[in-house]
């Protein structure tokens, strides 16, 4: 085993376009776009499901479990090189039943077996992600991530290493169920241990998360740790919420606020955000952030939507103001569906080359603006300095604003308009290219962050458009992935499909929070009631926190349940601070109660590695210090500006909710609020709440904030 297992290679990222072939295998049946680029292989793949798994045990051959998504760079490389060659595809047929999954539709497959190679190999995984089960009782033996054709990096020519793999399950089949029973095991200790009822839960693990964050920080160009570098953003708007919790004080923690702002900033000014179409790629492939692994996903889009916008009106830096909003723009442009949802992803590739979509020649800049134009804009994103990209320019900041007005005699003002019309101008010129690839599958659980991220920039941005467009995609999700209380999680080629996580219930549930911060609509309470209550009877598990997958859900070698943040939120740590703010505006306890149940369980890894748990440390503070709800009553265009004014303060540990005054049919709790003749607001904090408060000034003093000055 160990000869095979030092061959298991790291790879990174997503895939490619499929080929045109004389046939087609089961996958064109599929609706998911990755699967479907994959139709045309002369490899015989198999989806997901009982007949792969039957034929597998009858003709007592192990499962080559591949796992990719559309936008996977890798993934197309391992595709073109292997899955779209004849003789290696033959290989593949004689030895294996071959099972391809996208990891978008189908993340329970994913965690558990990307879990399972970085146990057997002791490296990261990645993807795409190839597996190789046994037959009788799914359990990997094997595995890696991208396998080459040819020898090379190290490792064996993908055709050998079949055969050494397939030799080994017919000749070792002791050695390989000794190393499921281990596996199992070590499955079973990944569940920490929860806190006892005798212990306290206390905010020590916030210092601690601080600490840690301030060492992995590059003090030079923003983020933490070494490239490859992710935006983290969990962790980013964490340190807004910390430098505002000491605010106040005789010692505010100015050097958190730092770390978050510097890291916006240079990611902001980087090459990272499309500069030309607005939005951010997946990730920085170096440490100034200059050059991205190109595919852009939802994911990463809408949680950055929420950061940017709270980064804008917690210090009115005009970049986050126009970044957030710039993004905004393009998912509104290039990502929203006719029908209201939100696709997933848009590939790295185009026309078989990574970033050809988005680098420039500089002449075919010069050529689109002019010369008065190129002269500022070649400044601003270094056109003037060597090439950046296989020769040629991708853009990102170069000098500032000052700088070329001051270097060029103009007036900061024309510069900054002439860069402005300049963006115009190469969006159209870009738009004339071979565009790449866009998943278009809607998923609920990425819908729901960028449903989040749009209100929250709607209306602490005053931005009507992504309000409008937020409560489309949200009443797409109503209407097509909900039905008695439960969830489907993917919808694609007008059917949705597959039974919904944890992700989809919990990142649901905040967004409709959300909703109802930006727009009362009493449909929504109702919604989120309901699967508040789907959370608590399918997900929940009695010892405290939620599984990954509900309890009538397809049985799988094992039911994940995990606390960390990683490249989307902890389900466990958004449905904890959802649940918990959904029971303080409600007056109910059994949410309250599942989210402290959620912390103690997460207790253990909370104290040993806080800072990989930031949703979880909300939670964590929001349990022990509970933040301020304000229930605003009244009509027209004074309770909307009560409720735009106090959305424009950045006081993370408040909710603001205004409800017209002939809204009736509301919870005790809420309805206890009464209307009065003139708009009044209403202050509660855990259980107690004020008088009703007359004075929107008096309001804003009362609640972490003072009014905004008007734009």
């Amino acid at each position: 085993m160990q000869n095979l297992v030092r061959f298991a290679a790291r790879a990174d990222v997503l895939m490619t376009n499929s080929t045109v072939a004389t046939r087609r295998n089961r996958l064109a049946d599929e609706t998911s776009p990755y699967l479907l680029q994959h139709a045309d292989n002369p490899v015989d793949w198999y989806p997901w499901g009982d007949e792969a798994i039957a034929r597998a045990r009858t003709e007592d051959k192990p499962i080559l479990l591949s796992i990719g998504y559309s936008a996977c760079h890798w993934c197309h490389v391992m595709a073109r090189e292997s899955f779209e060659d004849d003789t290696t595809a033959a290989v593949m047929n004689e030895l294996f039943i071959n099972v391809k999954v996208d990891r978008e539709e189908r993340p329970d497959l994913d965690k558990i077996y990307q879990l399972a190679q970085q146990m057997l190999t002791g490296r990261p995984g990645g993807w795409p992600l190839t597996m190789f089960l046994s037959p009788h009782d799914l359990r990997p033996f094997f595995g890696g991530t991208y396998f080459p054709r040819e020898a090379r990096f190290g490792m064996p020519a993908f055709t050998d290493l079949l055969r050494r793999v397939s030799e080994f399950y017919h000749t070792r089949r002791d050695d390989i169920a000794k190393q499921s029973a281990a596996l199992d095991e070590a499955f079973m200790q990944l569940l920490p241990a929860a806190a006892s009822q005798e212990e306290q839960l206390t905010l020590a693990p916030l210092a601690r998360a601080r600490e840690a964050l301030a060492r992995s920080f590059d003090a030079a160009h923003g983020g933490f740790g070494r490239a490859p570098k992710f935006a983290h953003p969990t962790n980013i708007d964490w340190l807004l919420r910390r430098w505002h919790a000491t605010a106040a004080s005789d010692t505010p923690d100015l050097h958190s606020l730092y770390m978050a702002t510097l890291t916006l900033t240079r990611m902001a000014e980087g090459g990272i955000f499309d500069h030309v179409g607005g939005g951010f790629a997946r990730y920085s492939v170096d440490e100034q952030w200059r050059i991205p692994h190109f595919e852009k996903m939802l994911y990463d889009n809408g949680q950055l939507l929420r950061v940017y916008t709270h980064a804008a009106i917690a210090t009115g830096e005009r970049l986050f103001w126009e970044t957030a909003l710039q993004t905004a723009a393009w998912l509104r442009r290039e990502m929203q569906s006719p029908e209201g949802g939100y696709y997933s992803s848009l590939d790295a590739d185009s026309e078989g080359q990574e970033g050809k979509f988005y680098v420039w020649d500089a002449e075919e800049i010069r050529c689109v603006l002019g010369a008065d134009s190129y002269a500022v804009v070649a400044r601003r994103f270094g056109l003037d300095q060597p090439p950046t990209f296989s020769g040629k320019w991708h853009l990102h900041v170069h000098r500032s604003m000052e700088d070329i007005a001051a270097a060029l005699g103009l007036d900061a003002r024309v510069v900054e308009q002439r860069i402005e019309a300049a963006r115009t101008q190469l969006l159209e010129a870009r738009g004339r290219r071979v565009r790449p690839g866009r998943d278009e599958k809607i998923l609920t659980s990425w819908n729901a962050l960028a449903i989040a991220g749009m209100l929250v920039t709607g209306r602490c941005l005053d931005d009507e458009q992504c309000c409008e467009s937020a409560f489309r995609a949200l009443d797409f999700l109503r209407t097509n992935l909900a039905a008695n209380g439960r969830l489907r999680a993917v919808h694609a080629d007008g059917q949705a499909r597959f039974a919904a996580y944890l992700d989809d219930y919990a990142f649901l549930l905040d967004a409709l929070i959300e909703a109802l911060q930006t727009r009362w609509r009493t449909a929504d309470l109702q919604w989120a009631i309901s699967l508040a209550e789907s959370l608590l009877a399918h997900f929940e598990d009695r010892a405290g926190g939620f599984y990954f997958t509900a309890d009538d859900h397809e049985q799988l070698i094992v039911r994940p349940k995990s606390f960390a943040d990683e490249a989307l939120p902890a389900g466990n740590g958004i449905a904890a601070q959802a649940l918990l703010r959904l029971g303080l505006l409600l007056g109910q306890n059994r949410y309250i109660d599942a989210a402290a149940r959620t912390l103690r369980a997460a207790w253990q890894p909370l104290q040993q590695h806080p800072q990989a748990h930031a949703t979880l440390l909300v939670a964590l503070e929001e349990l022990l210090d509970p933040p301020q709800i304000v229930i605003l009553r009244g009509i027209g265009q004074e309770l909307v500006h009560w409720k735009t004014q106090l959305h424009k303060i950045y006081a993370p540990k408040r909710l603001v909710f205004a409800i017209p005054n002939d809204v009736t049919d509301l919870p005790a709790a809420l309805a206890s609020k009464r209307p009065e003749a003139e708009t009044v607001g209403y202050i509660c904090r855990g259980t107690v709440c004020s008088e009703p408060i007359r004075s929107l000034a008096a309001l804003a003093s009362l609640t972490s904030g003072v009014l905004p000055r008007e734009r």
